[in-house]
């Protein structure tokens, strides 16, 4: 099972992830920085980061899923240990109209 594999990573291994997530992480962050000003351009990259994120929990986390009790509370464990589940939130129309400085009745 993947998931499995995930949890006997050896350190080279968890090293070059976390090196390449780093990496990813500058790039976004930097164009995000690049976009700055630019509504248009920046919802663009947050709907890609989205399709991105629903793809990957579709695609290759789903299929990873624990399949017995001791699996489940490791993956638990870890995300606890991690930061917890990962969320893209959407904003609400209601938020954007306060930006706007829009009343809502």
């Amino acid at each position: 099972m993947e998931h499995d594999h995930l949890l006997a990573q050896s350190d080279e291994e968890k090293r070059s992830l976390t090196h390449h997530l780093d990496m990813l992480d500058k790039t976004i962050w930097q164009l995000a920085h690049e976009l700055k000003g630019d509504g248009s351009s920046l919802l663009d990259l947050l709907r890609l980061l989205e399709k991105a994120h629903h793809h990957i929990r579709e695609e290759y986390f789903q299929p990873t899923l624990p399949e017995n009790r001791q699996q489940l509370y490791a993956l638990l464990r870890e995300i606890e240990a991690e930061g917890g589940w990962p969320y893209i939130p959407r904003m609400h129309i209601k938020k954007l109209l306060t930006y706007l400085g829009t009343e809502i009745k």
